[in-house]
């Protein structure tokens, strides 16, 4: 039989990426009672391999998440395999209701903290074939898969004002890069002179459909029928973070733009140390920073992890300072538990 005191946790934290185990590590290690509620659905699923984290280079993201589970339980902290339905504020002191759904039904736990680390989710751009090859020969990120494109041909897919940027970024890894408008990218005269001086092709015309030959990506057709050949295609997609669970307690996602082009939407900290303006909810990783990597998702998930344990102690004090209202008396109280027996004839004036 569960206990009602089974189900009460410092932090439940929703979302078992990088960001969200690493908090995790760091206030179960802070001998925090700490739940993480995992969809397992990473956005980085299909990637065969993550970069750039120091010591785990090229390690694969579901085994690295594996071994993050298995760190987190060996601190005591919890790791359940289901989804969070709602999240609700259950009393004025600040705690909450989080409503979770596993293969054994749904259940409800109490929170003192929530720790948003949901991440985002990807809207590709509808061109037929493309979400097939995303992540494996259709990539977005140069830090994370420039290397393994090195001196192949890369076509940018473009989407608007931001195309020419990834164009301009992804020329560092290859000399052979096309920018195709795709109707949709209206280049200026300033532009056509950077393009022109990287030896940036520009296509002009509607993509019909990426052109796969045996599992792989080998070019890119346009609606007039002419067919450029690629080795990858890169795009910029929308992604976006989700802010429908927490909109009963009145947090909602913001805009972000690169330029002038939109690029999804972030769950918005009131400051560096993952808080919310909401009191009692805070954000790491992706879900709050469109740029995190990996490593810089798990980074953040270290620092907000401390802040929150940082905010518990604060109410922790708070609440001993209010049970003991006579400071002196507490101070003579806490020095003969404490000290007791150590003083061994010791003068209490020295």
């Amino acid at each position: 039989m569960t206990s009602q005191s089974d189900n009460k946790y410092d932090v439940v934290i929703i979302g078992g990426g990088p960001a969200g185990l690493s908090a995790a590590l760091t206030l179960s290690r802070a001998r925090r009672r700490v739940l993480v509620v995992d969809a397992g659905h990473p956005r980085n699923a299909r990637a065969a391999h993550a970069h750039n984290y120091l010591g785990r280079e090229g390690v694969a993201p579901l085994e690295l998440l594996a071994i993050g589970r298995e760190e987190v339980a060996g601190y005591g902290g919890e790791v359940r395999a289901g989804t969070v339905t709602s999240v609700e504020r259950t009393d004025p002191s600040g705690r909450f209701q989080v409503s979770v759904l596993d293969n054994t039904g749904e259940s409800t736990v109490d929170a003192r903290r929530v720790l948003l680390a949901t991440g985002l989710v990807d809207d590709l751009p509808p061109v037929p074939g493309l979400a097939d090859r995303w992540g494996r020969d259709v990539l977005h990120c140069p830090y994370c898969h420039g290397w393994e494109a090195r001196g192949q041909t890369i076509g940018i897919i473009g989407a608007g004002p931001a195309s020419v940027h990834q164009a301009l970024l992804w020329r560092q890894w290859t000399d052979e890069v096309v920018l195709f408008g795709n109707d949709v990218v209206e280049l200026t005269d300033e532009d056509r002179v950077k393009l022109a001086a990287r030896g940036i092709a520009v296509v002009a015309g509607r993509i019909e459909r990426l052109v796969v030959e045996q599992d792989t990506l080998t070019g890119i057709a346009l609606a007039d029928g002419t067919n450029v050949a690629v080795h990858f295609a890169v795009v910029l997609p929308i992604a976006h973070a989700d802010d429908a669970l927490l909109a009963k307690v009145g947090l909602r996602t913001v805009e972000q733009r690169m330029g002038k082009q939109p690029i999804g939407s972030v769950l918005p900290k009131s400051g560096p140390s993952g808080a919310t303006d909401v009191p009692g909810v805070w954000v790491a990783g992706n879900a709050g920073d469109h740029r995190a990597q990996v490593i810089g998702a798990a980074a953040d998930g270290v620092m907000v992890g401390a802040q929150i344990n940082f905010d518990l102690i604060d109410e922790d004090t708070a609440r001993a300072v209010a049970a003991h209202p006579f400071a002196q008396e507490l101070e003579q109280e806490v020095c003969e538990r404490v000290l007791g027996d150590r003083r061994h004839g010791i003068d209490a004036s020295m």
